[in-house]
């Protein structure tokens, strides 16, 4: 007999959005949450991850909170859902104190379905009383990757999310994002303190994305090829360097050579950064240079490539950024210039802004000298640790049980704590921990530039997608090179667990070629040499 519940999911999206299909993962992520259970989607940019919560609160009794971190997409989401399916309003740093109060008003009294809050939001004492106050049912985390430490979008603010779900009873929880590794999936499930959440990870084979790699030794015969090869490329396009120097310079030399291009990143004015972003969303500049900090929340449907002029810090930051191309189904061009040295300045970034353990110490004691809970703000004004460090120190000394965290922030000694200097200890164990890890995902991105086999095939097994066929339309596939890398010799399934003598246990990620790639608990992503993990017996399986 045929189940019912895809069908009234369809059925659903036809009569709230006039979707006459979803996308993959959109109706396994409904289901799952119209089952009260806590759910990661893990789903690619324009693969439609609004459409879940919308479609999902249609159905679920009670109001929904979205958490969003930029306060442009808070106000494209919520016109949207205003002029399709229902009530909703936006709480941020814009709107006056008068403004702010109705839509509490409206909020407690159940005439707003769903409401838009930037996490900076959870600052004010009042906030948590007023969404209480309407027991909302469905809790909503967009951009969910901004949980993490393991990228450049991370948001301190983000972690004290589940400590605002728990204030507010564990609505079922929703957390949305474009890319997300197996570390960053568990980062995001820990932090957020979802009870045994569904995973879904769909959507990542983008067929209409023309992967290629151009490798370069030398900086000056990179740059004059990349100048020629923007030129000939269909536009509008994307342009991603590693610093604000190289998008001023890039973004000139561009113009010198005919092309309309504007340089972005987070150096800049606020408001001109809003007209670099306004000029190319508009079309008035074909080509934008830009750091990582443009990307985010944007929509822009005929993006017709996307160039890394130097190397991603990692596969998730490198998938998320390319996924801007080609989202209108149309073929678009993804190009890699890779010189090796650019691999020396991810790994200067990634060692940078280390807490030392004298400063944890002080943070830890700072706190335990106060006699009532103090907020990270005015934590900082008693030491010199800048504001980021500060709330993910306070994170790390949570997790370990120092601290305890209200909702709004503030933060208070646990009576029964840890001795400090122990704890200390641990906090910089995970931040040795997480440098390895980053490193180790730097290297993978290393290796997606020197890979011989289908670049496709990488990426999608690299997002626990495996996949064996090859692409046919990536570089490697076009030069024939990924038809010779296959030699059969794959004795430890894909994803299965494995132990190493030196680096305890690990997930079995991909093969390539001759080597198996292992991402390792303690120490990231290992590639091994599979001729060596067999002989030397270096592999176990684990039951």
């Amino acid at each position: 007999m045929p189940r019912k519940k895809p069908v009234s999911i369809q059925q659903l999206a036809q009569d709230y959005l006039g979707y006459d299909d979803l996308r993959p993962g959109q109706e396994a992520a409904i289901a799952s949450v119209l089952e009260h259970r806590d759910t990661l989607a893990v789903m690619p940019t324009g693969s439609g991850k609004s459409a879940i919560y919308q479609l999902t609160a249609a159905r679920i009794p009670g109001s929904t909170i979205v958490v969003s971190p930029l306060l442009a997409l808070q106000k494209d989401q919520v016109e949207s859902i205003v002029a399709e399916v229902g009530h909703a309003a936006v709480v941020n740093s814009t709107i006056s104190a008068s403004n702010r109060a109705e839509v509490f008003d409206r909020w407690s009294n159940g005439e707003i379905e769903f409401l838009f809050l930037a996490p900076e939001q959870f600052n004010n004492a009042d906030t948590i009383e007023h969404l209480q106050a309407a027991s909302p049912s469905l809790f909503v985390i967009d951009e969910a990757h901004c949980i993490s430490e393991w990228g450049h979008s991370f948001r301190p603010d983000y972690l004290r999310l589940g400590t605002v779900i728990e204030a507010l009873g564990h609505p079922t929880t929703l957390a949305l994002t474009a890319t997300a590794s197996p570390p960053v999936r568990e980062e995001i499930m820990q932090r957020l303190g979802m009870n045994n959440p569904r995973i879904i990870v769909r959507g990542f084979d983008r067929p209409n994305l023309r992967l290629a790699v151009e490798n370069y030794d030398d900086e000056a015969e990179k740059r004059e090829i990349f100048i020629k090869r923007i030129q000939q490329l269909t536009k509008p396009g994307i342009v991603y360097v590693a610093t604000r120097k190289a998008t001023e310079s890039l973004a000139e030399a561009l113009n010198e050579a005919g092309i309309n291009a504007i340089a972005y990143h987070a150096g800049l004015k606020t408001k001109e950064r809003e007209q670099a972003q306004n000029a190319f969303m508009s079309d008035e500049a074909e080509v934008i240079v830009a750091t990582t900090a443009f990307g985010m929340g944007v929509d822009k449907s005929n993006v017709r490539f996307v160039v890394h002029y130097n190397i991603s810090d990692s596969i998730d930051s490198y998938y998320q950024e390319i996924g801007r191309a080609g989202r209108d189904g149309d073929p678009a061009n993804i190009i890699l210039f890779y010189t090796p040295d650019d691999l020396n300045l991810r790994k200067f970034f990634s060692g940078s802004g280390k807490l030392e353990k004298e400063k944890v110490i002080e943070l830890a004691e700072l706190v335990r000298q106060q006699s009532e809970p103090i907020h990270p703000k005015a934590l900082k004004s008693l030491t010199d640790l800048s504001g980021t460090k500060i709330k993910t120190t306070l994170s790390h000394l949570e997790l370990l049980g120092v601290v305890e965290a209200l909702p709004t922030g503030e933060v208070f000694a646990k009576p029964d704590a840890p001795e400090i200097e122990q704890a200390a200890e641990e906090v910089l164990h995970a931040q040795e921990r997480k440098i390895k890890v980053e490193r180790s995902r730097l290297e993978m991105m290393r290796n997606y530039a020197e890979v011989l086999d289908c670049r496709r095939k990488y990426l999608l097994n690299y997002f626990g997608d495996p996949r064996e066929e090859l692409c046919g339309y990536c570089d490697n596939c076009n030069s024939g090179t990924a038809n010779q890398q296959d030699d059969g010799r794959k004795p430890y399934q894909l994803n299965s667990r494995v132990a190493h003598k030196s680096w305890g246990e690990g997930t079995v990620m991909r093969y390539e070629g001759d080597k198996i790639v292992i991402l390792f608990d303690e120490v990231g992503y290992k590639t091994i040499s599979l001729e060596a993990a067999l002989l030397r017996g270096l592999l176990q399986k684990v039951a």
